[in-house]
C-alpha cells in the first residue's frame, strides 16, 4: 500500500511540475478598476490558487455540517433516551405469584 501511495504521489507531483512549466504565460488580472495595478502573475498561480481557494471553501462547509450533523444526532439521541425513561415509567410492575416463591 505504501508503494502504490509513494508512486500517485510522484506522478502527481510530476503533473504539477509539468503543469507549471507548461503555463508560463503572465497574465494580467481585470476587474472593473479594482485590480489595475496587480503585476502581471504567471498561469499556473492564478489557477492553483483558485484550486486552494476552493479546497478552503469545501473543507469550511464539510466542518458547518458535520457540526450541524452532531448536534441532531446529540438531540436525537435525547428523545430516544426520553421515550425509553417514558415507556419504562408507564410499564406495569411485574406480578409476582405468591404461590410459586419459597419460603
Amino acid at each position: 500500500m505504501r508503494i502504490i501511495y509513494l508512486i500517485l504521489v510522484i506522478v502527481f507531483a510530476l503533473f504539477i511540475v509539468t503543469f507549471s512549466q507548461q503555463n508560463l504565460e503572465p497574465i494580467q488580472l481585470k476587474y472593473f478598476d479594482y485590480l489595475k495595478h496587480t503585476p502581471p502573475i504567471p498561469t499556473y498561480i492564478l489557477i492553483f490558487a483558485s484550486l486552494l481557494v476552493g479546497v478552503i471553501i469545501t473543507a469550511f462547509w464539510g466542518i458547518v455540517e458535520r457540526f450541524r450533523l452532531n448536534r441532531t444526532i446529540r438531540r436525537l439521541n435525547k428523545l430516544v433516551r426520553d421515550l425509553r425513561r417514558e415507556v419504562h415509567s408507564s410499564e406495569a410492575p411485574p406480578i409476582i405469584d405468591e404461590q410459586k416463591i419459597p419460603r
